[in-house]
């Protein structure tokens, strides 16, 4: 078993099998760091991941079936988790006379830092995209995308009778869909270089059927399915933060932040809450707070036009006896006039009122007078008991 060091290549021809024994505890600057052991040979290879150096030897039974999944590639890449402390590899080659290189290296990964800006992105703004039609046609022509053979799987299990040998078909069938588009995502590179033709051919057919589904059901409308997409996108926003960063207990650090931070008015609601009654408890019943004179008078306009909009409306309905009311009334017409929706006075007695009532009026005199009368009165009194009391 050769062991790995970090940035020292290994040229070799014959099959080895490869360790790496990590040393380096992760540190707070490396959340957004990659470690990789890349794989370059002139020719086709199979390369084999393990996690000890028992497997490499006699592999188990998950890592013997695994074995007929790997793609046999000339240029590949295995991610190496920070935390783990042994990982190990074997090459075997395909061909004589295959010349491959084995190299381990350490680096800054902008795809994590775009997986962590993504998740923060649908978790906070999730709801607003759960309510968005172009969301939702984007969402659902990327699916259509990626997805058209698990799609065509389903729409054929619906047609097919519900058996048995129905339900593993539907399952390889969807295995094997997923394995294909994993293979798909390893040689995108190479696909866009040589069928670039039938690729674009496949992106616009997909794109135009995938459009037609989700014009045809239309954007969600029920409330309750729009909080459904909603608490998804949240869930998955958290998923991709959690997986965007590869230091453990920062990446459940910020996810719990970013949590708070979003629910922060709920405990912030609550906590008022409670505050105000171990107050009221401990305080007793605050008095209540006087209106002032402009409060009162805004408040009698607007409880007077609701009374009267109100008690128009109960004139309108069919329960009022109007006969019953016509008959007591002395100003049938005027009646008439207000359920219609003239105002309940008339220009005259506006005019009384202010005559009456205003700044200068009669009544406000009197009032004056009268208390101008009540305090000279008060100072006689005031004066005779001096005076006695003398």
């Amino acid at each position: 078993v050769i062991a790995l060091l970090e940035g020292r290549p290994h040229q070799h021809s014959t099959p080895h099998r490869f360790c790496y024994t990590n040393t380096h505890k992760p540190r707070w600057h490396e959340i957004w760091t990659r470690m990789q052991i890349r794989v370059n040979s002139s020719r086709m290879i199979r390369v084999t991941q393990v996690d000890s150096e028992e497997e490499l030897g006699e592999p188990g039974l998950w890592s013997f079936l695994s074995s007929f999944l790997k793609e046999k590639l000339n240029d590949t890449s295995i991610d190496v988790d920070l935390y783990s402390s042994k990982t190990c590899l074997k090459v075997e080659l395909l061909e004589d006379g295959t010349t491959y290189c084995v190299v381990l290296f350490r680096r800054f990964d902008p795809k994590l830092f775009l997986v962590f800006f993504l998740g923060l992105l649908l978790f906070f703004c999730g709801d607003m995209l759960s309510r968005s039609q172009l969301f939702f046609y984007s969402a659902g022509i990327s699916f259509g995308l990626l997805a058209s053979l698990l799609i065509l799987i389903y729409m054929v299990s619906k047609v097919l009778p519900k058996k048995n040998h129905v339900y593993f078909l539907l399952v390889g069938g969807w295995s094997f869909s997923l394995y294909l588009l994993q293979l798909i995502f390893k040689n995108l590179r190479e696909i866009c270089r040589t069928y670039w033709q039938y690729l674009l051919g496949y992106l616009l057919l997909m794109g135009f059927v995938s459009f037609g589904i989700c014009y045809r059901y239309g954007p969600l409308e029920n409330e309750r399915s729009i909080n459904l997409l909603s608490w998804a996108l949240q869930l998955l926003g958290l998923l991709l933060m959690y997986s965007g960063i590869q230091i453990h207990p920062i990446a459940l650090a910020l996810v719990v932040i970013a949590f708070c931070t979003k629910n922060l008015d709920y405990p912030l609601h609550w906590a008022f809450a409670a505050y105000r009654r171990v107050q009221s408890s401990w305080l007793g019943p605050s008095p209540p707070r006087l209106l002032t004179e402009e409060e009162f008078r805004v408040q009698g306009e607007v409880e007077t036009r609701r009374a009267l909009e109100e008690l128009r409306s109960y004139c309108r309905s069919p329960d009022f006896s109007a006969w019953t009311a016509v008959s007591r009334i002395q100003a049938p017409k005027r009646f008439a006039d207000f359920v219609g929706g003239a105002c309940h006075v008339t220009h005259d007695e506006v005019s009384v009122h202010e005559r009456e009532y205003s700044l200068g009026g009669i009544f406000l005199e009197d009032q004056l007078f009268d208390e101008d009368e009540d305090e000279e009165e008060e100072e006689e009194e005031e004066a005779s008991l001096d005076r006695n009391h003398t």
